[in-house]
């Protein structure tokens, strides 16, 4: 029997959030809640009453490595004084971040030998990721991107006509992955800019965008964004990322339902992290959450073994237990592929549940 880890969603301890009014997420615009995201480990846990005598020193130590950004929306699900809340651990440097271990490598999945042209990197046979910004709306501790050289890859207006040029050129590639960091960090006017580029390459027929960004700031999913989507010829799918049912609000909800009017497809993609979702419950749990919000659970990957971020890691064999666990109890429709991405390899592979 499969026990369910029970999932705060709605009932939680508000008052360590700011009271509503003017300066509340909902009556603000994404970009302005995007500028004012906790970037101050101190910051974060003043907010949710955790001591700082246990976890500054730790936390300032993580973020001299790999900075803390975290918008406010994302806090607001976090449960006060629980250093474990499943949310917080995502997103809160820890001490183990300095540890060197051998195995956890700063490009996992060795990107920089795959890049086509600035921006542009070559994986798979029909699919080019198309790496729009460095930016990210939350800085997840686990990000196997967290060491990539986003400095090198600035677009500049001659570097978007070269990779229409590569596009054009590659008549095998029929989708268009957007990627950074989160593209959806970039202004509307720039994406509606890249989507009409995309739109003249005759190929292609998918736009795929790989965004965190309406989970932790739903704000995001506004009308300027739904004016491009609408717009393209291009079939659309949004991959968004979720790794804990709690992350999913009502406004969350409402983003999605959003998207889903504009035509999108909705997946989801996870990753298995230690003390995060390591368990059967949570899984399957977000797995119902999601799909009752329109989404459908599309891949869970096993933790790249990045640096930084080995307290993360859950072995192959553990996570293909938790797999074969939601099979037992969930229709095959919910239950997401389990893959690890392999170097070299032109596909995700797949990990056989046991």
């Amino acid at each position: 029997m499969i026990q369910r880890t029970p999932v705060r969603i709605e009932a939680r301890d508000t008052s360590h959030l700011p009271e509503h009014g003017t300066n509340s997420p909902e009556n603000q615009s994404w970009q302005t809640i995007l500028s004012q995201s906790v970037s101050n480990p101190e910051h974060l846990l003043d907010r949710l009453k955790l001591p700082t005598e246990t976890w500054l020193e730790g936390a300032k130590n993580g973020h001299k490595l790999f900075s803390i950004r975290v918008p406010e929306p994302f806090i607001e699900r976090m449960e006060p004084g629980n250093p474990n809340d499943p949310l917080l651990r995502q997103v809160l440097p820890i001490a183990d971040e300095t540890v060197v271990l051998p195995g956890f490598v700063r490009d996992p999945l060795e990107e920089n030998t795959a890049i086509q042209t600035t921006g542009l990197i070559r994986k798979y046979h029909s699919r080019a990721l198309l790496m729009v910004t460095g930016q990210c709306a939350i800085n997840c501790r686990y990000c196997f991107r967290r060491h990539f050289p986003y400095g090198e890859h600035k677009l500049s207006r001659d570097d978007r006509n070269r990779v229409i040029t590569a596009l054009s050129a590659s008549p095998e590639i029929n989708e268009v992955i957007l990627s950074g960091g989160d593209p959806l960090a970039v202004n509307d006017r720039l994406l509606s800019q890249w989507v009409d580029l995309l739109d003249t390459v005759p190929h292609l027929k998918r736009l795929r965008i790989h965004s965190r960004l309406p989970v932790v700031i739903p704000q995001r999913v506004c009308d300027d964004m739904l004016a491009w989507l609408n717009r393209t010829r291009l079939q659309k799918v949004l991959v968004v990322h979720v790794n804990h049912p709690a992350e999913i609000d009502q406004a969350t909800r409402d983003a999605f339902k959003r998207l889903k009017q504009a035509g999108v497809t909705l997946l989801n993609q996870s990753v298995i992290l230690k003390g995060v979702n390591d368990n059967a419950g949570t899984l399957s749990e977000l797995s119902e959450v999601l799909f009752d919000a329109g989404v459908l659970p599309y891949y869970l990957h096993a933790f790249d073994p990045v640096a930084g971020a080995h307290h993360f890691d859950v072995s192959d064999t553990d996570a293909a237990s938790l797999v074969r666990q939601m099979l037992e109890t969930l229709p095959g429709f919910l239950v997401p592929k389990l893959v690890r991405e392999v170097p070299g390899e032109t596909s995700k592979t797949p990990i056989p549940a046991i």
